[in-house]
């Protein structure tokens, strides 16, 4: 268990250590409060050194805010490629996400917030930490992300396809861009659904296993390697009454037996994530992508299909190129019976301050329809 030490009140003192992105507990914390300047925060989260915050619950926001602000002064240096520019990009923000992960706060033993302001944080806490294990110590920019995702998850997510919202829990990628979910709402199945078994590879929050049911698709065996998509999935069956169509088994990447369709929406981006929310769009050398592809021969019945959902982004952003997927496809033994393509239609996609504006404006993400050769 890693543990922090900080001095207060001339006593010394120690707290657990938790870091969703496995961040290093600081060497060094002081005692930050209401009388902490930016400038001084600033300089010392540079430093190195982390602030125990003990103020007011808004005064953090506030400070943390002008913390931020600070640190975009110096705008990300712009690379000779793509590429460059991407990974010059991925780097200042893992930079200052460091900077300000330094602010942090202490829950104590039953996941209390114990400052002037402070929202009741237990609920959201036990749903992202489960139950306390002792006073701990979290950076407030990840305490406003678990906040953050428990009001997406009693919110929920309006999905059109589905008639219905998806409520994902913390650190599973929410289907925000609607995109993916309706090329699988509308491709074509080649066969009478209601025979039909598909699997449905990394699932997530469940939302295309639940598409592919509310579709006729008879049964549906949905697999994730992470255990709060697990759950995630199982919750979304069961607010979708469809637990007597789609089964939620893992952690794997293929379940047992084949399928006459398998439907893989992988992460998109061969890089590194720095958080579990970030695994639903970064896999370090498109691992998932090519365990798909390797398998998916493997798990199908004569004349079944697999669906690739991807968005060609890394092809824009020079980290993967069409001739590498399509080689993949073939050195697979599969071949493209077809393709399905649309347009983002997220925010950012319009940002022109995005410093890769010129790659998500150019975006396109494709349904492959695969089969054996």
């Amino acid at each position: 268990m890693s543990t922090i030490h900080w001095t207060e009140d001339r006593t010394a003192r120690s707290a657990r250590w938790h870091s969703e992105s496995a961040a290093p507990p600081p060497r060094r914390v002081v005692v930050a409060d209401d009388r902490t300047t930016a400038a001084t925060a600033h300089r010392l989260a540079r430093e190195g050194t982390a602030l125990l915050w003990r103020g007011d619950f808004h005064n953090a926001r506030h400070l943390l805010n002008a913390m931020r602000r600070r640190a975009d002064r110096r705008p990300p240096r712009q690379g000779n490629t793509p590429a460059e520019s991407f990974h010059l990009h991925r780097q200042a923000r893992r930079h200052r996400a460091r900077l300000l992960g330094r602010l942090i706060v202490l829950l104590e033993d039953d996941h209390t917030l114990a400052l002037r302001r402070a929202p009741d944080v237990r609920r959201a806490c036990a749903e992202a930490y489960g139950a306390p294990t002792g006073r701990t110590a979290v950076a407030l920019t990840e305490l406003l992300g678990v906040l953050g995702a428990w009001q997406w998850r009693e919110r929920g997510v309006e999905v059109p396809a589905l008639g219905a919202r998806i409520h994902p829990h913390y650190g599973v990628f929410s289907p925000v861009r609607g995109e993916y979910v309706d090329l699988v709402a509308r491709a074509p199945l080649t066969a009478s659904p209601p025979g039909r078994t598909a699997f449905d590879l990394g699932t997530g929050t469940g939302v295309l296993a639940a598409v592919l049911a509310r579709r006729g698709v008879g049964h549906v065996v949905a697999t994730d390697i992470a255990p709060r998509a697990l759950a995630c999935a199982r919750d979304t069956v069961r607010r979708l009454g469809l637990g007597g169509r789609v089964e939620v088994v893992g952690p794997a990447l293929f379940p047992e037996g084949r399928a006459d369709l398998v439907v893989c929406n992988p992460p998109w981006l061969p890089a590194r994530p720095t958080s579990a929310v970030e695994q639903g769009v970064y896999d370090p050398d498109g691992e998932m992508l090519r365990g798909f592809l390797n398998g998916l021969a493997d798990h199908l019945v004569p004349g079944g299909e697999g669906w690739l959902i991807l968005s060609d982004l890394a092809e824009h952003l020079g980290l993967r190129s069409r001739r590498d997927l399509l080689t993949g496809i073939e050195a697979a033994g599969l071949r493209v019976v077809d393709r399905l393509d649309t347009r983002p239609r997220h925010p950012r996609a319009r940002d022109t301050t995005d410093p890769l504006h010129a790659a998500r404006a150019a975006e396109v993400t494709s349904l492959w329809r695969l089969a054996p050769r």
